[in-house]
């Protein structure tokens, strides 16, 4: 918590933390995210950021909204776009120094359970435009986590918003915690044979996602054992 984060700060940063992250989450139903949970949730990350860069800190920024749910991909952007307006307008009252943050967000997608289906192009459209309408350019780097989706999903999703015909002043890369792993795990399977297969998995995903940084990548057709499998978790935490 907020509770003495600033001397847990000084103390990380002489143990040589360069940066830090902080996750707020919120959930889109008939009645969420209301206006005071929305407003909450980006005041707490704006302190933090103010605290993180007293101390010489890096605060990435990561306010998720979780794909749980049946919502559509317009309902998702504007709920995206109302968090991501309200967390810059706290970071602004907090002082917060924007060219030395990163912003950790969602991709904007319908939720897991919604009927249509969208194509990385239209997901990349509904992403640039809530970023570019909320993010300002001083913010250099804009790290997505890929929120439950399959290591494939959040490559091609990456790819097409590095390809979107839109300005994009950010760089725009990925953070992602189950789409690099998980066709590592399952080649490793806790086995300490496996475990060059395994490394082998985790270099093939985390290129795929750095061509996808650059709107270069192209499905090879060698996908991992678990690249298509969705790793969607309801109400996700750790």
């Amino acid at each position: 918590g907020l509770d003495g984060l600033m001397e847990r700060c000084a103390q990380y940063k002489k143990d040589g933390a360069d940066f830090a992250k902080w996750r707020c989450v919120l959930k889109i139903t008939a009645h969420t995210p209301t206006r005071l949970a929305v407003m909450e949730n980006a005041n707490v990350l704006a302190r933090y950021a103010s605290i993180c860069q007293q101390n010489g800190i890096v605060p990435i920024v990561e306010p998720e909204i979780l794909p749980d749910g049946d919502h559509d991909l317009k309902t998702c952007q504007y709920v995206t776009e109302k968090v991501l307006a309200a967390v810059y307008k706290a970071l602004s009252d907090h002082h917060v120094y924007l060219e030395g943050t990163l912003l950790k967000p969602n991709m904007v997608t319908a939720g897991h359970a919604c009927a249509t289906k969208y194509s990385p192009e239209e997901i990349a459209m509904a992403t640039v435009t809530a970023l570019r309408r909320t993010v300002p350019p001083a913010v250099p780097g804009i790290t997505f986590l890929s929120g439950g989706q399959s290591e494939e999903e959040a490559s091609l999703n990456l790819n097409a918003i590095n390809r979107c015909p839109l300005p994009r002043p950010w760089a725009l890369t990925f953070s992602y915690g189950r789409a690099l792993q998980a066709s590592a795990l399952k080649a490793w399977g806790g086995k300490k044979d496996n475990t060059k297969a395994a490394q082998e998995e985790y270099v093939k995903r985390a290129l795929a996602n750095s061509l996808a940084c650059q709107g270069k990548y192209t499905p090879s057709g060698t996908a991992g054992a678990a690249a298509s499998e969705s790793l969607f978790v309801s109400n996700h935490a750790y």
